[in-house]
């Protein structure tokens, strides 16, 4: 990539302006092609009804659902994430993709078809129906509001606004209104299609660039045998401070790890021991594919339960590509950069200080820095028990909607474990959050070294035996409010009792005055003025034209009928074999991959 360099950029010492005509041409192609995907994908659905504009209509087949829920979950924080772990740490990062292969499973065949049948688009909308009350469905939104905005959406527009900045050299501040302008315009007017499609093209932009950054990696290396023969010796030769206070660096915060080609790494010792691996990663894992609402929003639009289970399936098999495209590609730039890599001199800028400072990039400070780093971990700390609530939910009819409390339980010791290194972050400049080799953090051991994996599973178990207790010692909720809404009654064909069709019910309907109630509303809205022309274009833009509003309205059965569709979890036996095979192909792969680099 041609350009040249300027000096006194805002994020470093040096920024690189593209101005190949070529390289431009590129970069303007792709958000081109991703408006206009976005765009054509309005015309696909009816985006006058909530399931066309939040399920796309449940028009969805496998492929677009497969490549939406990667594109859901990669980013770019994977890029400079596993790459940067993987020139640090070795393979063993590789386990939180590999980890999702059978985590996804679960989604398409336990989660999906309880939510079909259930008739929810959202999952506080789910809990409301399986729990009733505003608690449980209050705290999810909010919460989810909460670190959406602070843990991915801010940081993947900034990551995005810094490359924008970066190759054309744009103000941070206009790329972030380009970004948000772009996104806006496909993502608030085309609903949910606009998102899928729109992913279903990065995908493929993303697994494109991948493979050609990753084929000329292993040329420069010698090929995957060069990477395995010369990672661990690749050290950099800048191993003394300029701080008097560090001096001479010990060797073991610049040399590789002995245990870097391995998976599963000693449960004590390792940077990440493979019982947290294993077992507490699966935890957080089970709440982001299963009840995270952007993955599983993702899921219902599917065509059938059929295509669903494909589309999870797909998802898996794109996940098993990062090791090989983004962890081994970084560990080839330590062999290739070792002394801008593997630099561990607090004055040089390293990949490897980027990625294991990824909230400071974010922010510019320390303290809003740590705050972020810090909700990251609030997020899988109060997961890890909230969703007991959809997990339990969904395959226990026992569950009873005061287990809730232990929501609150496992709130607060995750809050103790994080308020140590917050009060310590406004009086400190040297990492707190994350331990330094080179500068130790000072946050007690009680609070900082339990591995946060190992305190996702005792948070999970002692939340889960809470919620087990209390489901036990309370009355059960009656079967009739149930129907369809756990695992084993998905297929009953009883009248259910929504436990909030009490708050559901609206107001009633005005007193009917000398019979003329319906009169009025006729005269009403043969009154209402025409909209005008630009009233008339901004309302199809954003999906609600009255264009067909002289039709009559739906009946009763015609309602029922389109319920019963968009509820329906039957599939064709045949095509169902089919899946179930590709699932278990899928796993012996999966279990064939842990087992080769364990």
């Amino acid at each position: 990539m041609e350009g040249h360099v300027e000096e006194g950029s805002e994020l470093g010492e040096q920024k690189v302006l593209i101005d190949n005509p070529a390289d431009i041409l590129v970069i303007a192609a792709y958000f081109l092609l991703v408006i206009g995907v976005g765009l054509w994908s309005m015309f696909r659905t009816n985006r006058g009804t909530v399931g066309g504009y939040f399920l796309a209509g449940r028009s969805m087949v496998w492929w677009p659902v497969g490549a939406s829920l990667f594109a859901s979950n990669i980013g770019s924080g994977h890029f400079v994430g596993l790459a940067g772990t993987g020139a640090t740490s070795g393979l063993a990062v590789a386990g939180f993709e590999w980890n999702a292969l059978f985590v996804v499973l679960l989604l398409g065949w336990l989660f999906v078809p309880v939510y079909l049948t259930a008739g929810v688009i959202t999952m506080p909308q789910y809990l409301r129906k399986r729990f009733g009350g505003r608690r449980i469905r209050l705290y999810l939104s909010v919460l989810s509001l909460f670190l959406y905005i602070f843990t991915k959406i801010s940081v993947d527009m900034f990551s995005g606004a810094v490359f924008i900045q970066q190759a054309l050299g744009w103000n941070i501040y206009a790329s972030v209104i380009a970004l948000l302008g772009i996104t806006m315009i496909y993502t608030v007017t085309g609903g949910l299609a606009a998102l899928m499609y729109t992913d279903t093209v990065q995908t493929f932009v993303i697994l494109a660039g991948a493979f050609i950054l990753t084929g000329y990696a292993f040329h420069e290396v010698g090929g995957y045998s060069g990477l395995f023969d010369k990672y661990l010796g690749a050290v950099t030769s800048l191993t003394v401070s300029k701080d008097p206070a560090v001096g001479n660096i010990s060797s073991t915060c610049y040399q590789p790890r002995p245990d870097s080609y391995h998976l599963l790494r000693d449960p004590v010792t390792g940077d990440l021991p493979w019982p947290a691996l294993l077992l507490g990663l699966t935890i957080v894992s089970g709440w982001y594919w299963c009840s995270d609402q952007v993955i599983v929003q993702r899921c219902l639009a599917g065509k059938n339960l059929t295509h669903i289970k494909a589309g999870c399936i797909l998802c898996g098999y794109l996940k098993l590509m990062p090791m090989f495209l983004m962890v081994m590609p970084g560990m080839i730039s330590r062999i290739l950069y070792p002394d801008e890599v593997a630099c561990v001199v607090p004055e040089r800028p390293s990949l490897t200080a980027a990625a294991h400072s990824s909230p400071w990039i974010s922010t510019h400070a320390c303290g809003l820095g740590r705050v972020i780093g810090s909700c990251c971990w609030l997020e899988g700390f109060g997961w890890c028990s909230l969703w007991q609530c959809p997990w339990l939910g969904c395959q226990w009819c026992r569950q009873h909607r005061a287990a809730s409390s232990s929501i609150t339980f496992s709130l607060s010791p995750a809050t103790w474990r994080l308020q140590c290194p917050l009060s310590l972050c406004w009086h400190s400049l040297c990492p707190v959050l994350m331990r330094s080799c080179v500068r130790p953090s000072a946050c007690p051991a009680i609070f900082c070294r339990v591995h946060y994996p190992y305190f996702a599973i005792i948070l999970f178990f002692c939340s889960g035996f809470l919620t087990l207790a209390i489901s036990l010692c309370t009355a059960p909720i009656p079967q009739k409010h149930l129907h369809r809404l756990v695992f084993s009654l998905r297929h009953s064909k009883e009248e259910r009792e929504d436990l909030d069709a009490e708050e559901l019910e609206g107001p009633a309907p005005p007193p009917v005055q000398n019979g003329c109630q319906e009169c009025a509303m006729g005269i009403e809205e043969v009154q209402s003025p025409a909209p005008g022309l630009l009233r008339q274009c901004l309302l199809w833009f954003c999906g609600m034209s009255k264009s067909g509003s002289g039709s009559p309205p739906p009946t009763t059965e015609e309602v029922a009928a389109t319920t019963r569709r968009l509820e329906d979890i039957s599939e064709d036996p045949s095509w169902a074999r089919v899946v179930n095979l590709n699932a278990l192909l899928m796993m012996t792969v999966a279990v064939f991959l842990w087992g080769f680099y364990a």
